[in-house]
């Protein structure tokens, strides 16, 4: 999959910079902080690969959201396409591999 400790960085534009905080309220101070969370899921985007490869991403910000993130990368940068809230399966899913995990 995705070597996250190989990530340099974020790449920012006037296009997406805000576009998830207008839409759902996530700021990419936000967006950013998935990626800090020891337990991010994060697996293939596999319905939406038309133009590049996507991502999606699960995890938690500082304040403790789960956020779900869709998300490309570029030359070792994460570039988010859209962030929100995950909803009720997505948090429920995140939690049960996280206990899945903690048991091995």
């Amino acid at each position: 999959m995705i070597d996250l400790s190989r990530i340099i960085g974020f790449e920012w534009d006037k296009g997406n910079f805000d576009k998830s905080y207008q839409k759902h309220g996530i700021t990419p101070n936000e967006t950013e902080q998935v990626f800090t969370d020891e337990d991010i899921q994060v697996e293939k985007d596999i319905k939406h690969q038309e133009k590049e490869k996507r991502y999606i991403a699960i995890g938690k910000n500082a304040a403790g959201g789960v956020l779900f993130i869709v998300f490309t990368l570029r030359k070792h940068k994460i570039r988010a396409i859209s962030a929100r809230v995950a909803n009720q399966k997505e948090r429920r899913l995140y939690a049960e591999r996280i206990k899945k995990n903690t048991q091995v």
